[in-house]
């Protein structure tokens, strides 16, 4: 009798626990799959969040470091600041670099709009269980154009590019095992035909687990530093020779990310993650992005931008497979634009 007693008293608490485990998934995850299922349905010109700051569109340089990169991220609507758990970490959040474990190098290619080539390649080196060190370059670069005047506009016969560049590192240290702090310096470079500009930017990123279940906060600011001026001269039609130019700020951005896993065994896990961006030479605006995972080996992904104009929602998926030579992701991202066309991405890792 007395075993009896004992076993039904364990079966009813092992009731209990799974009880109070699916409560926890429920209420975790319905605010965030309620907040997902209303965006297809509000109206266009609906605004959840003020455009403020919208009148500084147009004040800022180097545009290039806006591009997102990384499938992964970008199919997630670029809400990966508090994810930032590969070598992306590198573009999105520079503490994320100590938060795995492997050393790892990823290469992303996209084909931006009117024919522009976007490239992406870093690496992460873990010098040991604290820190981490890290190097990445993006390119954004045209083929060659002719050059056309007033008088001439099918062509001179001479050819211009326009061409960007910018060469980071980076380091971040575990400072405690919930808290990591990490920054990048990069030099970045901008050619179009006689026209150069040249400057020095810094990234700033922290990453903080609050030891509730998996939830994480991020903070990163990203290409803050001081005005940049083309340098070179241009000879007008006229005669005219302008060699000075009016110096502009780069495109600084802030950046505020939480993420969690709302449900995870052995086999599956969904992340989520929520963004609030604040640019410098725009609106404020929101992401919310999603990853689905099965045995760590097939991912399937999408986001949603609010009070974004042209863009909206993102997908992708990607396969990772444990070769002998190195743990290898390939990814890809869909991300439509209402007037300027779809942007497909391309990511491939190798962990070692």
């Amino acid at each position: 009798m007395r075993t009896r007693s004992i076993e039904q008293s364990t079966k009813s608490e092992n009731k209990g626990r799974v009880r109070n485990a699916v409560s926890r998934v429920y209420y975790s995850i319905i605010p965030f799959l309620t907040l997902v299922l209303m965006l297809p349905g509000v109206p266009a010109r609906a605004q959840l969040l003020p455009v403020l700051g919208s009148q500084r569109v147009g004040i800022t340089t180097a545009e290039f470091l806006k591009i997102g990169v990384g499938a992964r991220a970008s199919a997630m609507a670029e809400s990966f600041a508090a994810v930032a758990n590969d070598v992306y970490a590198l573009f999105y959040n520079p503490a994320g670099i100590s938060e795995f474990d492997k050393n790892e190098i990823g290469v992303s290619h996209s084909t931006w709009f009117v024919g522009l080539q976007h490239d992406f390649i870093g690496g992460v080196y873990h010098l040991d269980g604290q820190s981490s060190v890290g190097i990445s370059v993006i390119s954004l670069r045209s083929d060659d154009m002719p050059v056309t005047t007033e008088f001439q506009p099918y062509g001179t016969g001479a050819y211009f590019k326009y061409g960007d560049l910018a060469v980071a590192a980076t380091y971040a240290r575990k400072m405690t095992d919930r808290f990591s702090f990490g920054v990048s310096v990069k030099y970045v470079d901008e050619t179009l035909a006689d026209l150069s500009m040249h400057g020095v930017l810094v990234d700033l990123g922290t990453y903080y687990w609050t030891g509730i279940g998996s939830t994480r906060f991020a903070v990163s600011v990203s290409n803050f530093g001081g005005q940049m001026a083309p340098s070179g001269s241009v000879d007008l039609v006229d005669g005219t020779t302008v060699s000075s130019f009016q110096g502009f700020s780069p495109p600084t951005i802030f950046r505020i990310g939480f993420a969690f896993e709302p449900y995870q065994d052995n086999a599956n896990r969904l992340t989520t993650a929520l963004q609030l961006n604040h640019p410098a030479d725009n609106s404020e605006n929101l992401a919310v992005g999603a990853e689905y995972s099965y045995s760590s080996m097939f991912f399937l992904r999408a986001g949603y931008k609010i009070n974004v104009q042209e863009q909206s929602y993102s997908l992708g998926a990607g396969v990772r497979s444990d070769m002998k030579f190195a743990l290898v992701s390939f990814d890809y991202s869909f991300t439509p634009y209402q007037r300027l066309g779809d942007v497909h991405r391309f990511s491939l890792n190798l962990g070692f």
